[in-house]
């Protein structure tokens, strides 16, 4: 299954160019994932590549942060903030890492498009059936 996970411009560049190895969330998924479609946030607003994912690390943040940081993409400063009072965290490992060739505008593939706030889950035939209503292909990686 795929899910598409909204994540700031700057940290798409690091995980496309390798330097981030781990996409940290506060909430996971319930369903088996092995795919990722990254929507980068605002200026850009587009689904720009996908990478696999090779584990899901769960584990409290300090833990977490010892296992991944040296891959991490991001400071001890903004971690401690983004995972503040939480008992729990989650790492998804990066791998296999595709950027697109050409960015796609989100409200062209979708009907009514709303980034989402943590995921959403992609459901292909609903996909499909969108790009036969606005007559264009999807990229054969966002299938």
């Amino acid at each position: 299954m795929k899910v598409l996970l909204s994540i700031k411009p700057e940290y798409v560049r690091k995980i496309f160019a390798g330097t981030k190895k781990y996409e940290y969330r506060k909430s996971i998924f319930t369903k088996h994932v092995d795919k990722v479609v990254v929507y980068a946030t605002k200026p850009m607003g587009m689904i720009v590549g996908e990478f696999s994912v090779e584990e899901v690390l769960v584990e409290e943040p300090e833990i977490l942060w010892k296992e991944t940081h040296e891959v991490s993409g991001i400071s001890k400063d903004f971690f401690d903030q983004y995972f503040e009072g939480r008992q729990k965290g989650y790492a998804l490992k990066v791998s296999s890492p595709q950027l697109y060739d050409e960015p796609i505008d989100p409200f062209k593939l979708f009907t009514s498009f709303i980034p989402p706030q943590s995921f959403k889950y992609i459901d292909t035939e609903t996909e499909r059936s969108e790009e036969r209503r606005v007559g264009k292909e999807c990229p054969t990686e966002c299938r």
